[in-house]
């Protein structure tokens, strides 16, 4: 090839950065993992968050979202550097038990977050059209079959889906905030942060949980694995369309994650008691007006069945990465959906079991997140493409602010 034809190629290749067909084929993947910061988690201790601290809490969900972001990008970044999940790159490069516990901590969390999604879309199914609790719980795990099957050499379409699903979302409780009032004055209020008492340490603890989630570290780093091919004058661009991806699609759910917990302070401060069930919101936001109700359950279905199927690939992407192997999907499938059949069947609160799978999660952040701040700082694993300084600084400061979150909420339980 000649020097005028080298050129033109490469001219070529990086034009195809500026194409907008080819800059929107490049989102995706952060729109996936963004599904599961607005779960029925999310929605769980958002509410209860808002009825019992009005909009106190807004900025613990700012800065919840803010530090997801971080994560969510170092995750990707590290997927499309090295090839290799995070999972991956752990069982090669730790000891053994090390690894092993790395995956039972990080099965456990898969099975909190199942158990937040599966829980939140029988809830939904109940309030919409009257389907038991555990026949609704059984029927999210098989609609759960027909999401994953986007996911299977589909990953596009499924990111599409992932997309669609943020959007309906985002867009309920935009809609929900405008019909329930919500206050501006209260909204930037709530942005000023303030020390909170023992409950309001729990409920910090949940929304980070709920936020920052240590699966969606995972799937994204695998999710990401479609950048590693673009290499040399492309790389660049690839980084710049990765950025776009995670921001995009962290706002969209940093802001629907804002709406849910400002619906609930303006709709049920001062009205649901010391604690709050979705239920009682249901029946709250309907003396609001019937269509706020059904945007609040229709939300909460679309997010529990989006979650869950997110929530399973990450659990194959978890012990393939970790252990080399996999098992059938309905079998996984099965042992995820115990835990909330379990909590469904035994009558016990819903919603307190989500609040509480939600400060489970919590505690299980520091697992995926030391690891990924560990090796994305290495240049032997990041092959030429390392992240920033001030970028791996500030992702330190938040694993070090979650921590201790974590120990205060330990000492005030114990």
């Amino acid at each position: 090839m000649g020097a005028d034809a080298v050129v033109a190629h490469h001219e070529a290749r990086t034009d195809r950065f500026a194409r907008p067909g080819t800059a929107l084929r490049l989102l995706g993947p952060a729109y996936v993992v963004a599904i599961a910061y607005v779960d029925p988690g999310n929605f769980a201790t958002n509410f209860a968050a808002g009825a019992a601290e009005g909009y106190t809490l807004i900025w613990v969900v700012v800065v919840a979202n803010v530090m997801a972001a971080l994560v969510q990008y170092l995750a990707a970044r590290l997927g499309a550097a090295t090839g290799r999940d995070l999972c991956e790159i752990c069982r090669d490069r730790l000891p053994r038990p090390v690894v092993r516990l790395l995956w039972a901590q990080a099965e456990l969390a898969c099975m909190a977050t199942d158990l937040a999604e599966v829980v939140g879309a029988a809830i939904a199914l109940r309030l919409l059209f009257g389907i038991p609790l555990l026949a609704g719980g059984a029927l999210t795990g098989g609609v759960t079959f027909g999401v994953l099957a986007l996911a299977k050499n589909r990953q596009p379409r499924f990111e599409r889906a992932m997309a669609a699903a943020l959007t309906v979302i985002f867009g309920a409780f935009v809609a929900g905030s405008v019909m329930t009032s919500v206050r501006l004055g209260g909204l930037a209020r709530g942005l000023v942060p303030r020390s909170a008492d023992g409950g309001g340490v729990l409920l910090a603890a949940g929304i980070i949980g709920a936020t920052v989630m240590p699966h969606a570290v995972y799937a994204h780093s695998a999710l990401a694995l479609r950048l590693h091919h673009y290499r040399s004058d492309e790389e660049v661009n690839a980084r710049r369309a990765l950025r776009r991806d995670v921001v995009s699609a962290m706002a969209v759910a940093g802001a629907g994650n804002v709406a849910i917990l400002a619906v609930a302070a303006a709709a049920l401060a001062g009205r649901a008691g010391a604690t709050v069930t979705l239920d009682a919101a249901y029946r709250i936001l309907g003396t609001e007006g019937s269509a706020v109700a059904v945007l609040f359950a229709a939300a909460l279905l679309v997010a529990g069945l989006a979650s869950s199927g997110v929530g399973t690939y990450a659990g194959q992407v978890v012990m393939r990465g970790f252990l080399q192997t996999s098992i059938p999907l309905p079998a996984r499938r099965l042992v995820t959906l115990l835990p909330a059949l379990a909590v469904l069947s035994t009558g016990l609160d819903a919603t307190r079991a989500l609040v509480l799978s939600q400060v489970t999660l919590s505690f299980a952040i520091p697992f995926a997140v030391i690891p990924l701040l560990i090796f994305t700082r290495r240049p032997d694993v990041m092959v030429g493409q390392p992240v920033s300084p001030w970028v791996c600084a500030t992702g330190t400061a938040c694993a070090v602010a979650i921590v201790a979150l974590n120990v205060i909420l330990l000492a005030q339980m114990v």
